[in-house]
């Protein structure tokens, strides 16, 4: 692994869950669980609120912030890996521009909102 992999731990009563979090494309909230969805195409359920996920990740990161994003009240999303933004089409397209590529049905204000967190400084778009 190199410097930059951040693992994080999950464990329930009968498994321990090893995450290299660099290789997570989303987070999707599940009632009280959280379903991951990893680049190499490995989905896990795990027992962590999608907030407390959050609260985690922000911690992680707090050394470099950005690499996750809360994306509406269902998603976690890896900017890493987003391709494409479509909010007439309500998709948000993960990619590594290689091996995979996930689309996500969203709603259009979480997607406008995910656009402007990436474009702050980009006003030129039509409404």
């Amino acid at each position: 692994m190199t410097a930059k992999t951040k693992t994080v731990y999950f464990k329930s009563r009968d498994e321990l869950l090893r995450v290299d979090l660099t290789s997570i494309i989303y987070f999707e909230a599940d009632g009280n669980y959280t379903k991951f969805v990893s680049a190499n195409g490995l989905t896990s359920m795990v027992f962590i609120s999608l907030g407390s996920l959050e609260n985690l990740l922000s911690l992680r990161y707090k050394d470099t912030p950005g690499r996750f994003a809360r994306v509406g009240k269902s998603y976690i999303v890896n900017l890493n890996y987003i391709y494409r933004i479509n909010t007439l089409k309500q998709e948000l397209i993960m990619s590594d521009q290689r091996t995979f590529t996930q689309t996500i049905s969203m709603s259009k204000i979480a997607l406008k909102n995910l656009k402007e967190l990436l474009s702050p400084t980009n006003k030129t778009d039509n409404k």
